[in-house]
């Protein structure tokens, strides 16, 4: 059938036409962009996909600098500690060398008190200064704030890690279940009836007396106390208000790690537990507590608890015995982004103590301040013995406090790092595979959308000269 008003052959070969054209665009963009999906109508279902895992890759691309930053923060305040450990090694040597009185000059330990002087200022300027982008590291403003602390039960207080979570405060409750004791031995007899020959050891040592008949108890204790800082061991009276009432050999600390040991090389020399039974040799007894329903054993009078919301270590007093105490952390600290959500389990917030000379030390030995001049344990004033103590303590606090700074930083940031990278490479290839163009399958496509216009801009040019045939017909 012949009919010209009508092609249909044209209106097939221009939807084809079309066709060809829009896949030959749609590939033109691929290659052009780079991407398989340039709008939502390209693929709806692998666009929301890839946005959601956009979203992640910004969030763990952020966690990654966060941790970084923080590794910062955490390695300016190690360096700054690593000099305020220098400078007490360098105290520790100045009050040695002036515990040598024998060989040095009024004036040289003057000379040595003014180099402690210089260095415990520096400490604290170190402490007041260091700071990283306007933030102070060290002196006290990233230690956390409690509330509520009896400094009759709590003697030190030290919160090292707490996660708030959605809470505002940390409430926390100790239970002494089992008190701290000293290790100690009683002679429960006025004096001696002959003459003796003691061995008293304890933790720092062993020193022997010698003590004739009739020697009264009063004057065995006075002798053990002279020799107290070399053996470990200290006595007393067992009754304060009667010197016969015999006396009390104690350890200068409490825990199971303290022992008192008190025999008799020669002679007679009776000693008895608190039972009454006889023993040569006690030990400590360390405090028992749950501390906000977790049982913790201590060390003499200091408790750990190490949970995920809360890290601290506490001393409790000397005289605390079984009871309650209870005190909240209600801020502070230093808190940092780690994850990509913003969530309390994808938080770390860690307390960095002030190391100032005010803080170094402990009430038992004395602060680090004492030991400048007009202080309490000055070289110039021999309390060479007391100085030693402090530096000891403050050694030890910031080397403590350098070793948790770089337990978080290796343990737990870097390995943060670590593992956000292996995240974002798995995220980013997910990603990728959804929205990112297959330049191999789009040039084959864009190959076969140029030989589809072709043919279809020649079929359609057939198709439009068709109907000329039935002129043929015409002319007739």
């Amino acid at each position: 059938m012949a009919r010209i008003n009508t092609n249909v052959a044209s209106l097939v070969a221009q939807r084809g036409l079309a066709n060809s054209q829009k896949t030959l665009n749609d590939t033109l963009e691929h290659l052009s962009t780079g991407l398989r999906i340039n709008r939502g109508a390209d693929d709806p279902a692998g666009l929301i996909a890839s946005e959601g895992l956009r979203s992640e890759i910004a969030g763990i691309n952020q966690a990654v600098d966060n941790s970084s930053r923080a590794s910062n923060v955490i390695s300016t305040a190690e360096g700054a500690l690593n000099e305020v450990a220098s400078l007490l090694l360098n105290v520790k040597s100045l009050v040695v060398q002036a515990a040598n009185q024998g060989a040095l000059s009024p004036d040289e330990i003057k000379a040595n008190q003014l180099q402690v002087d210089s260095a415990v200022e520096s400490i604290t300027r170190i402490s007041n200064t260091t700071t990283f982008s306007g933030l102070h590291l060290i002196n006290g403003s990233l230690d956390y704030l409690t509330s509520g602390v009896n400094n009759a039960d709590i003697k030190a207080l030290h919160i090292n890690q707490a996660n708030f979570g959605t809470n505002t405060s940390i409430p926390v409750q100790v239970d002494v279940i089992t008190s701290a004791a000293q290790a100690d031995l009683e002679f429960r007899t006025s004096s001696i009836a002959s003459s003796v020959t003691l061995e008293v050891t304890g933790n720092e040592g062993v020193q022997v007396l010698t003590f004739t008949s009739g020697t009264a108890a009063s004057a065995i204790a006075f002798a053990v106390n002279g020799i107290s800082d070399s053996t470990g061991v200290k006595a007393a009276l067992l009754n304060s208000a009667n010197a016969a009432s015999g006396i009390k050999f104690e350890s200068n600390g409490f825990g199971s790690s303290n022992f008192v040991s008190v025999t008799a090389q020669t002679g007679h020399f009776d000693v008895v537990d608190k039972t009454g039974a006889q023993k040569q040799r006690t030990v400590g007894v360390d405090a028992v507590a749950t501390i906000n329903g977790a049982l913790t054993v201590g060390d003499g009078l200091n408790l750990k608890l190490n949970t995920n919301s809360l890290d601290m270590d506490l001393t409790l007093d000397k005289s605390f015995g079984a009871g309650q105490t209870s005190f909240a952390v209600t801020g502070g600290g230093a808190l940092f982004q780690l994850g990509p959500q913003v969530s309390s389990n994808q938080q770390v917030n860690i307390g960095i103590q002030s190391v100032a000379a005010s803080k170094l030390g402990d009430s038992d030995v004395g602060f680090l301040n004492d030991l400048v001049t007009g202080g309490q344990a000055t070289l110039v004033a021999g309390k060479s013995a007391q100085a030693s103590q402090i530096i000891e303590r403050a050694i030890n606090q910031v080397a403590v406090l350098r070793g948790r700074l770089g337990a978080f930083e290796k343990n737990t940031l870097d390995t943060n790092m670590n593992s956000l990278n292996v995240a974002l490479e798995n995220v980013t290839s997910s990603e990728s595979s959804i929205r990112d163009a297959d330049f191999a399958t789009e040039t084959a496509a864009l190959t076969r959308a140029q030989i589809l216009t072709q043919a279809g801009t020649s079929v359609l040019a057939t198709a439009n000269s068709t109907p000329q045939s039935v002129l043929s017909l015409l002319s007739h």
